[in-house]
């Protein structure tokens, strides 16, 4: 069997969204797409399952269908097929499966297709969910049609499209892939190691990870991975995107993270090894209130103003770090460098403390939803020698292809920032070492500009140089609209 291509897969998902097109906002689209997806997956290696097993027992129906011969159980009437044959009240049927499947398979699967309104025949009538099963049925979705790579990497492609369709609010479930990946090379996480990410929204940044595991040839399946996210059809996104990316050893929890921390240890909290996340921007109403009498002790810095959680996140991240091991990638609005009053003296605590690391400035307008610049703050539990009462500023506002509607970190400028990174140097124009001493000079302000001037060049032209070049420009000019008279002429134009 010819295994299914990356670009018959994409084209495959995009045709689904498609065919929701009208009586589904496309904002909706992943409430609806991603269930499917996961229900054809699940059926179809069941039924590989058991026709391996069928064929080891020479024929045994019972054997084959022994539920530890499955990786889940799907129950009498619930399997893909039998949807399929529905042909009146097929929400009521597809409700039913999900309910059933879940309650069969609660310690994996409890809520992971989430709460569609699949009954609702206003939006969904029989006619389109008959059409949009027909068109999921079009593949086999088995482990020997389909890679779980290729699976995975078309549901990010499908996460990355309806960011494209709705663009508002997008950076919510949909962190740009290069910055995810310039996260994975600073964490570089190792054989064994727990990873956590307290706002994983579909669970990309875990998922980078595994993949770097992957490309140094390491095993990714000791991996632990955690994560906690609010939105519940998000939490179940990330949930399915693990099963789909073949990855079994995880827990996500719905909740709010600030609020009500989901991954505890005996009613403290979890420590790990690496904590990544890309949290809302600037929250507002986050849990000021709780947050002088933290029973977690994540007050360790002071309380952020109720206007603006960055430095809960920050702080909460932080205690969730291994004392020794622990390492964190966060990545922040600018204001997060030098804004004042609370957050100044939380940055001050923070850098006395001599846990932070790099500050990374990263271009403008790369992030779905916002033009503003973001910046990535590395924070290290024991930092090497060597890096003790310093901090590495770099500035990567230049490292981007400018595009028309957005910009763009293609695979050099990661590679270019992460060196910058890695060696922990000056760099012209680029990287710069500060001492702490030199950051408490300046208020403990993390401002980029303060500690990296960009060398200034003379590249303007002499007066005489700047009028030839007018000169030259004008009579193109002249000579292209003679060319454009010429051209109205012959079609009678003129």
């Amino acid at each position: 069997m010819e295994k299914l291509s990356l670009s018959k897969l994409e084209q495959y998902l995009s045709k689904a969204a498609w065919i929701l097109k009208g009586p589904v906002d496309a904002a909706d689209f992943k409430v609806y797409i991603f269930p499917l997806l996961f229900f054809k997956r699940i059926s179809d290696v069941y039924d590989e399952e058991y026709q391996v097993a069928l064929k080891e027992s020479g024929g045994d129906k019972d054997y084959a269908e022994l539920a530890e011969l499955h990786r889940f159980i799907i129950p009498d009437d619930c399997h893909w097929e039998d949807v399929r044959n529905t042909t009146v009240n097929v929400g009521k049927a597809l409700q039913k499966a999900f309910r059933e499947i879940e309650k069969a398979n609660q310690q994996l699967l409890y809520g992971i297709f989430g709460d569609a309104a699949w009954t609702n025949k206003e939006k969904l009538p029989d006619s389109l969910l008959t059409n949009l099963i027909e068109h999921f049925s079009q593949y086999n979705l088995s482990n020997e049609a389909v890679d779980a790579d290729i699976l995975g990497r078309s549901y990010e492609y499908l996460i990355k499209h309806f960011a494209d369709l709705t663009n508002k609010k997008a950076g919510e479930f949909y962190t740009p892939r290069s910055v995810v990946h310039l996260i994975g090379l600073v964490i570089d996480a190792k054989e064994g190691e727990t990873i956590y990410d307290p706002a994983c929204g579909t669970g990309g940044m875990l998922l980078e990870c595994v993949e770097h595991l992957k490309e140094e040839g390491r095993d990714y399946r000791t991996l632990k991975m955690y994560g906690q996210e609010k939105n519940l059809t998000t939490s179940t996104i990330a949930r399915m995107n693990m099963f789909l990316h073949g990855i079994e050893d995880f827990e996500i929890v719905r909740g709010d993270t600030l609020r009500n921390p989901g991954h505890l240890d005996n009613d403290e909290i979890k420590r790990f090894d690496c904590v990544i996340a890309n949290p809302p921007f600037s929250l507002k109403e986050w849990g000021a209130d709780q947050w002088a009498t933290d029973p977690y002790g994540r007050n360790i810095a002071g309380v952020p103003p109720s206007s603006n959680g960055d430095m809960a996140w920050v702080q909460h991240m932080i205690r969730c770090m291994k004392p020794k091991t622990g390492r964190m990638a966060v990545v922040l609005p600018h204001g997060t460098l030098f804004r004042k009053g609370a957050e100044g003296r939380i940055r001050q605590e923070l850098i006395e403390q001599d846990m932070l690391e790099a500050v990374i400035g990263l271009g403008a307008n790369i992030f779905y939803g916002t033009t503003l610049a973001a910046c990535v703050l590395v924070f290290r539990a024991l930092k090497p020698k060597e890096r003790r009462k310093k901090v590495l500023f770099i500035d990567a506002s230049d490292q981007v292809r400018v595009g028309r509607a957005q910009n763009y970190m293609e695979p050099q400028h990661i590679d270019a920032i992460y060196s910058w990174y890695k060696e922990y140097a000056d760099v012209t124009d680029h990287a710069k070492v500060v001492s702490v001493d030199e950051l408490k000079a300046k208020e403990y302000n993390l401002n980029i500009p303060l500690y990296i001037e960009k060398t200034v060049t003379d590249d303007l032209p002499s007066l005489d140089e700047a009028l030839a070049q007018l000169e030259n420009a004008a009579e193109k000019a002249w000579e292209a609209e003679d060319r454009f008279k010429v051209l109205l002429k012959e079609f009678n134009l003129m």
